[in-house]
């Protein structure tokens, strides 16, 4: 179960609703053992099939009454049953979440100014508007594509939504650069550069200075 190997062929057409449709069967092998863990079979033992429930049950025959418990050359004489059932089977707690969290994908993007993001060509937003301009990874499950996109930031994550166009339009932007005002600064003196230099000229003390200064 370390190393698995795929293959694809075609098989008998069938006929559905009439019209003669192709067949294609799907296969994964166990690389140690030559034990089939998904279907694979062989077309020669599938004779005239009128459907793909048919198909199945021909191959799953093949499977468990022929293939699965000859001898294989590649095993040095033993089948690939008992090969496959020999090796023991370490649990490692795999289940849905972590299958959810392995099939995620996660891009890099920057958020729009107005807080929209497109993730596969579709405009979706987000409701958190500190995160315009700013770099997230959209995130997308493969296990189910009906499910909404995400955004993630600094390990939180932030929902999004399919833009409603006149909500966006009238949403207040944050400021790209938001003034500082402190009243409790002096304003800060004039400074006129001729003065500046007839002051040092005869003497007297800058005048652009403030009092307090010295």
């Amino acid at each position: 179960m370390a190393l698995w190997h795929a293959d694809v062929c075609h098989g008998p057409g069938l006929t559905v609703g009439g019209k003669m449709r192709p067949l294609r069967i799907h296969a994964q092998l166990d690389d140690a053992s030559r034990y089939v863990v998904a279907l694979e079979g062989c077309l020669d033992f599938l004779g005239p099939v009128a459907s793909l429930h048919d198909v199945n049950v021909r191959l799953c025959a093949f499977l468990d009454a022929h293939y699965h418990v000859t001898s294989h050359a590649a095993l040095l004489g033993a089948t690939p049953r008992t090969v496959f059932e020999a090796a023991p089977r370490a649990p490692d707690g795999f289940d849905e979440a972590k299958l959810h969290e392995a099939l995620t994908t996660r891009t890099r993007r920057r958020v729009r100014r107005d807080t929209t993001v497109v993730v596969d060509g579709a405009d979706y937003e987000l409701d958190a508007g500190h995160l315009a301009g700013r770099l997230v990874h959209l995130c997308r499950c493969l296990v189910d594509l009906g499910e909404t996109p995400w955004a993630e930031f600094d390990g939180k994550r932030y929902a999004l939504h399919p833009v409603d166009a006149v909500k966006n339009s009238r949403r207040k932007r944050p400021l790209r650069h938001p003034p500082v005002h402190d009243e409790t600064s002096r304003p800060h003196p004039a400074f006129d550069p001729p003065l500046a230099l007839l002051d040092r000229a005869v003497g007297r003390p800058p005048r652009h200075r403030d009092a307090g200064e010295s």
